[in-house]
């Protein structure tokens, strides 16, 4: 009897074996549930704090240059200008880099993103509806024109200026102005250059001396703005042209007037097609050189040799430079090449990559058919180009670009 009781408390009670196996697997579930919220893949995995990440860096400062203050009084003598100094126009500083949280994505996620292209034309329907508009702003410019008729002199007073796009990879211009009265070509007369300033004050005036008024209302006054390059061509920003027969001469009357695409040959360089795929696990972007169309012709048989170089900006300084193959006579050439750059998150608002178009010439100096600027701080189509290279990580998006002087 008393055997048969201790046999039932044994059935009743757990071996060690359980208790071991229960607590072996109660230590393994807390550290499996520790561990997941220092690891936090899922959250990763969703895309919510990398996407919080990438939407501060795409996010272009909204900064611009500031107007100087006009105090500039000018003489003129003989048709040329002369004046005292005027205060140079300050840029506005930008605001301090925005630091990123970078989140290293786990490879199999990166293996299962999609690599589709994304193929955008600028002027298509996906763009927003204030780029669509198909037309860059190149800003406007104020001037003067009035004609004394007991000297004979025509006289042009060159104000100010504003909105002027940037040239520069700084993210800024250096603006001057050509004056002509066409259709003569060969005398033209210029204003000073404004150092990194998108809203220039010039006050500026010249006189055209000894112009009867019959050949005056026969002219047309061109005034090309430019933004000074030390290093290489001047490169231009607008054009107005005024005809002086639908002018009213008599009154020295400020105009505003917008700038419109310079008709010198910069609107006809030709197209390059490209692609931008932006890695942030592995800091680098991957631009793709696909093709080009309508190149202009730079050799005296009517085409030309072209090839691409690729200059990765910091700031204002160069970082890398990498260049395709030259392709021999060839007007509309398919390079398909691609070059992978180091780019850390953190330096994407300060970066620029300079894509240029040249054409290769054995016997003299290479030309320069035409250039793109990309970054979040270039034009209307370089900025989406670069915004849809950032809100869409890890995939080629492509898109054709107009060649500029």
């Amino acid at each position: 009897m008393h055997i048969n009781q201790e046999a039932s408390n044994t059935k009743g009670a757990p071996t060690l074996d359980v208790i071991l196996v229960s607590t072996v697997l109660t230590f393994s579930l807390s550290i499996t549930i520790i561990m997941c919220g220092i690891c936090q893949w899922c959250q990763r995995k969703l895309g919510k704090r990398y996407k919080n990440s990438l939407e501060t860096a795409g996010t272009p400062d909204s900064t611009r240059g500031i107007r100087s203050e006009k105090k500039t009084l000018k003489l003129q003598t003989g048709g040329k200008s002369t004046s005292t100094s005027g205060v140079p126009g300050h840029a506005q500083p930008e605001d301090p880099d925005r630091k990123t949280d970078q989140h290293a994505s786990v490879s199999d996620l990166v293996n299962s993103l999609t690599s589709e292209m994304l193929m955008l034309s600028p002027g298509s329907d996906e763009e927003d509806g204030h780029e669509s508009s198909g037309r860059e702003k190149l800003g406007r410019i104020q001037f003067s024109v009035g004609y004394n008729f007991q000297e004979s002199t025509l006289t042009v007073k060159i104000l100010k200026a504003q909105e002027l796009p940037a040239k520069d990879f700084s993210g800024t211009s250096d603006p001057f102005v050509k004056i002509y009265l066409l259709p003569d070509k060969k005398n033209k007369l210029e204003t000073k250059v404004k150092r990194k300033n998108l809203n220039p004050h010039w006050n500026e005036t010249f006189l055209f001396e000894g112009f009867p008024y019959e050949k005056v209302v026969q002219r047309v006054l061109y005034l090309q703005v430019l933004d000074y390059d030390r290093f290489s061509r001047n490169d231009p920003i607008g054009e107005v042209s005024i005809p002086l027969n639908k002018t009213d001469l008599t009154q020295m009357q400020p105009l505003w007037k917008e700038l419109k695409p310079c008709s010198d040959g910069s609107g006809s360089r030709g197209e390059l097609l490209l692609s931008l795929c932006y890695n942030p696990s592995a800091n680098s972007i991957i631009v793709n050189i696909i093709k080009a169309r309508n190149l202009k012709a730079m050799d005296i048989g009517g085409t030309s040799d072209p090839y691409v170089k690729v200059w990765l900006m910091n700031k204002d300084k160069r970082v890398e430079k990498k260049k395709t193959v030259v392709m021999k006579r060839c007007l509309n050439p398919i390079f398909n090449e691609s070059f992978i750059f180091d780019i850390p998150t953190e330096r994407l608002r300060e970066t620029t990559i300079i894509i240029t178009v040249m054409d290769k010439d054995r016997l003299s100096r290479n030309d320069v058919i035409g250039k793109i600027y990309l970054s979040w701080k270039s034009g209307p189509g370089e900025v989406k180009h670069w915004k849809d290279m950032i809100s869409h990580p890890r995939t080629a998006v492509a898109q054709w670009h107009q060649l500029k002087a």
